[in-house]
């Protein structure tokens, strides 16, 4: 089993990896060809909006419900049931998402109104969100499609290729921004094209593979398949579940809109660097298990459940708190060295260092929600993570409400890194009340050399890092060479600490493989 995680783990956080650094490439284009602009606030309000819905219904609430289901369908029913269910989720998907997207097409002035609520009616960046919001919608249902195949795939063990997917996002924005943008009145608009394109690519990508397995749908629309039925079931109250992060993120744009022009941006540049370990690791390692723990649930392994899961909170505290230290100190300097480029100027970085700092506080709470989150739905317990959100969604809105004020867009970070942390102490107490999770032993020595460990990282970045204005007034050469070094030295540092205070590799697998 151990092994098994292992490899897989790796292949996805390699192809994940790859994609994040396409998507580095990308947003250091845009950052120097759009910079914290007025338009810029326009296209991220424009694109967030598909792209929270679509981690909601496709990668949040849909793949909780569809991969325990289909996990249950390959273990217990033939290969025709499965194929069958597979179709009628197809179909009943496609269908859904197509209303969806007419309605988000046409109603798209008054989600703006909403989304952008600090956005004047007759402005600028209003009549610029509106339009390219018509443009990305039918990324919803292009992408949630694509998050369909992959989940399939995934249940399957091919992980590697819906983890490889978003690739085509990167590339499709980049090429859009450097050669079709020029082309139009409003170049900020070819951003948006990029996005739509990405869509197409990315479902077509996934299809040969899916016929490789002999599972590419045949879609039919049947709301009363038995399959389908328990998957809208499970989907209704997931909604709010594991993407509890993406709402908050949501909510933030909007408070975001009663700030500054730029405040939007600064936030969307700190968020794009906080998800890099989190869609690396957090959501490569939850990915991973859902499966797993689905099926350990199937076959009543409650024991196989626990060590499954308790192998990927160890994996994410490894990787999650030093990550967090590394943005946390080196929020400006990452900053710099990667978007400091045309447009994108000191003033910018400083502003975008102070909300990065804040959401480097929820490193780890956002990748163990994602960890707990996945012990529910594989349980088909969705009602337990839906109230949590809530409280947490909640938690965030007064938070924002107290730390606006006096914080601007750094106070919004801070409030949903602090709203995390509540999701996840919820989410993990009530996984240990259920008795869904108990912890093996070590948990204290392990800990104990997590934290020394991170205590030498920190102090070694803290002298290491120097003033940021030195970083802002340096040439690019000279932010790429130092910054290049402190993170190699970091890294060799951090895992030496580790060996010396004692951690080995076989304390990261599970009894039985230590056993083997």
């Amino acid at each position: 089993m151990s092994k098994s995680l292992v490899k897989s783990t790796s292949v996805v956080v390699s192809m994940t990896m790859i994609s994040r650094v396409f998507g580095f490439i990308r947003d250091m284009v845009t950052a120097a060809l759009f910079g914290a602009s007025a338009q810029f606030d326009a296209f991220s309000i424009a694109f967030r909006i598909p792209n929270l819905m679509r981690r909601l219904f496709a990668e949040g609430s849909f793949s909780q419900a569809f991969v325990p289901v289909l996990s249950e369908y390959q273990k217990n029913k033939s290969e025709a049931e499965a194929q069958q269910f597979i179709n009628a989720m197809s179909g009943t998907l496609a269908a859904a998402l197509l209303v969806v997207t007419i309605l988000g097409v046409v109603g798209a002035p008054w989600i703006i109104r909403i989304f952008g609520f600090g956005f004047p009616t007759n402005g600028e960046r209003f009549d610029l969100a509106v339009t390219m919001l018509r443009i990305t919608f039918p990324y919803l249902m292009l992408v949630s499609l694509t998050a369909f195949s992959g989940a399939i795939l995934n249940t399957y063990h091919k992980f590697w290729v819906a983890a490889f997917t978003p690739v085509f996002l990167n590339i499709a924005m980049i090429g859009s921004a450097m050669w079709l943008s020029p082309q139009l009145a409003q170049p900020i608009i070819g951003l948006a094209w990029g996005v739509f394109i990405a869509g197409v690519i990315q479902l077509l990508f996934q299809w040969p593979f899916l016929k490789s397995l002999k599972k590419l749908p045949r879609p039919t629309i049947n709301f009363r398949d038995p399959g389908v039925r328990r998957v809208l079931k499970m989907m209704v109250p997931a909604l709010f579940g594991v993407s509890v992060g993406q709402i908050n993120l949501m909510v933030d744009s909007i408070f975001a809109s009663l700030l500054v022009v730029g405040s939007i941006s600064w936030l969307y540049y700190s968020d794009r660097l906080m998800e890099f370990p989190l869609g690396v690791f957090g959501v490569a390692i939850s990915t991973i298990i859902l499966p797993h723990l689905s099926r350990h649930h199937a076959t009543q392994s409650e024991e196989s459940f626990s060590l499954t899961l308790d192998w990927a909170l160890r994996a994410v505290l490894l990787v999650g708190v030093p990550a967090g230290v590394v943005l946390g100190i080196m929020a400006g300097p990452m900053l710099s060295t990667l978007f400091q480029h045309g447009i994108f100027n000191g003033h910018s970085v400083l502003m975008a260092q102070k909300s990065l700092s804040a959401f480097a506080i929820g490193i780890v709470p956002f990748m163990l929600v994602k960890i707990l989150a996945a012990g529910f739905y594989a349980k088909h317990d969705m009602r337990t993570p839906v109230r949590i959100a809530v409280i947490a969604m909640v938690t965030n809105i007064v938070l924002n409400i107290i730390l606006i004020w006096p914080l601007a867009h750094a106070g919004i970070a801070l409030a949903t890194s602090l709203a995390a942390i509540v999701n996840t102490g919820c989410l993990f107490y009530f996984l240990r009340q259920r008795g869904y999770y108990h912890p093996r032993e070590g948990w204290k020595g392990f800990g104990a050399r997590i934290v020394i460990a991170n205590i030498v990282l920190a102090i070694w970045l803290w002298f290491g890092t120097g003033e940021i204005a030195v970083w802002i007034q340096s040439s690019a050469i000279w932010r790429i060479e130092h910054l290049a070094f402190l993170l190699t030295t970091a890294m060799l540092i951090y895992f030496a600490a580790l060996w010396l205070s004692g951690i080995r590799v076989h304390h990261l697998l599970m009894p039985q493989q230590q056993a083997a």
